[in-house]
């Protein structure tokens, strides 16, 4: 009998799996941290004999060329991907026999990558499950354009060929386990649910709805923001990831964090935004570790540049190294942790900053004065509404922005709010009055703020 054991990884919106019998298993898209697929497969009491790249990632470091090594196992990687490492390539109708009874099958499924393969996975010759990677998601496709821009339509219409090959070649009631589109941004659109079938995505799936010129119109029209981070994944899983070290990063004093901070290094508080608006180091930046650490980081944090980690505990250290690891942010230069107080020097006092809701929001409007609204949330999000008069630099362009931000105290608002603390803390840092929106934008209205749409305003 096989199983299927899904890993989540909620921070970047993916998924990994192990598949396999009673004695042996594959591996399809590891994640960096591998030490949690090898555990998986001990409680199991199987052996990793394959693992299986869907394409060569661009939003996270894969674990796969390690893991391999570490196991024994074949590693299978599309034979058109280029890389600089040994692997056994697969091509389109290739099979290996996973344990007794069971086997995989690569189908090629270009269109989030022009290599991009899917794997079908058959017990007994009845289809069981499809891994299909970055090809076809619940309810949409991994995006087309993280390649070459030039490359982008022709890549979204095979997306549409593959989906169709996919529906056409496997049954109905075979399992679609995709790798990416639950939360990550190599998704074309929002998914919703969190389980699907292929013949659910027949009948719901645009790209197996629409005529392909229809598709590819919508999608072209539909494609968000691609994080900066994405342009270091893609040479770093083709140049073949090293092993992670996820021992303790050395302990920093107040001394030391007040140096890092004055030699223009990021200082990286984890504690919640609560916490952080109540006290915190001065210039120091606010990425709660509950929160899509490892996406907002990696996308802000100018690459390669030495971050120091503050946090509550040690495992809340621990957790935020081991995401980081997965987008490339390898060691930590220094961590510390405790009461707050305890990170800045003697003498000296722990910054803050006031929270507000947008009922606050809006009775300081009445009120008039000197304030700014800025809206950090993505040009996307902000086309479907914003407050009026409100200033839109988005959370991953502030950093580089600040200056734009016009004089006055500066209410910053997101859509829920750990976006809005994330840019609060990149003000606060910059020596800007700053007040945080902690509260859903559903609420500027209730609020009796004034909203209106891009369109309104031509």
């Amino acid at each position: 009998m096989f199983f299927v054991d899904t890993m989540e990884f909620e921070g970047l919106g993916n998924r990994s799996y192990l598949a396999g019998g009673p004695d042996a298993a594959v591996v399809i898209d590891p994640p960096r941290d591998i030490d949690r697929v090898i555990a998986a497969a001990a409680r199991r009491g199987v052996r990793i004999a394959f693992v299986a790249e869907t394409h060569v990632h661009n939003d996270y470091v894969s674990g796969g060329l390690e893991l391999a090594r570490l196991t024994g196992a074949v590693y299978l990687v599309p034979a058109g991907a280029h890389v600089s490492f040994a692997r056994t390539p697969v091509s389109d109708g290739d099979t290996v026999t996973v344990d007794e009874g069971l086997v995989l099958r690569a189908l090629a499924t270009p269109g989030h990558t022009p290599h991009h393969t899917s794997y079908a996975l058959t017990e007994d010759g009845r289809g069981v499950a499809a891994f299909t990677g970055g090809s076809l998601l619940i309810g949409t496709v991994g995006r087309p354009d993280l390649v070459e821009p030039r490359l982008t339509e022709r890549l979204a219409r095979a997306q549409h060929a593959s989906a169709h090959r996919l529906a056409d070649e496997l049954d109905d009631e075979v399992p679609v386990l995709p790798t990416h589109g639950f939360g990550s941004f190599c998704s074309s659109s929002q998914t919703s649910g969190d389980a699907t079938t292929i013949g659910e995505e027949r009948r719901n799936n645009e790209a197996l709805t629409l005529d392909v010129d229809a598709f590819v119109a919508r999608m072209l029209a539909g494609l968000d923001d691609v994080p900066a981070y994405y342009a270091h994944m893609g040479p770093a899983n083709a140049a073949g990831p090293a092993p992670v070290d996820l021992t303790p990063p050395r302990r920093a004093d107040a001394e030391e964090v007040a140096a890092r901070l004055a030699a223009g290094e990021w200082v990286v508080d984890l504690r919640s935004r609560t916490a952080f608006a109540e006290g915190h180091v001065a210039g120091s930046f606010n990425f709660e570790g509950e929160g899509k650490l490892a996406t907002y980081l990696a996308w802000l944090i100018p690459w390669g540049k030495p971050v120091t980690l503050l946090a509550e505990t040690p495992g809340q250290i621990a957790a935020a190294q081991r995401e980081l690891t997965r987008v490339g942010i390898d060691r930590p230069a220094a961590a510390a942790t405790g009461d707050p107080a305890g990170w800045v020097r003697e003498g000296e006092r722990l910054a803050s900053f006031p929270r507000a809701r947008f009922a606050d929001l809006a009775r300081a409007r009445e009120r008039a004065g000197r304030m700014v609204v800025l809206d950090v949330r993505r040009a996307s999000e902000r086309a479907d509404g914003f407050v009026d008069g409100s200033v839109h630099i988005p959370v991953h362009e502030l950093h580089g922005r600040v200056g734009e931000v016009p004089d006055g105290v500066v209410w910053v608002h997101c859509a829920g709010g750990m976006r809005a603390a994330i840019a609060a803390s990149l003000l606060d840092a910059a020596g800007r009055d700053v007040v945080a929106v902690d509260d859903g934008f559903a609420a500027a209205v209730a609020a009796g703020l004034v909203t209106t749409r891009p369109d309104a305003t031509d």
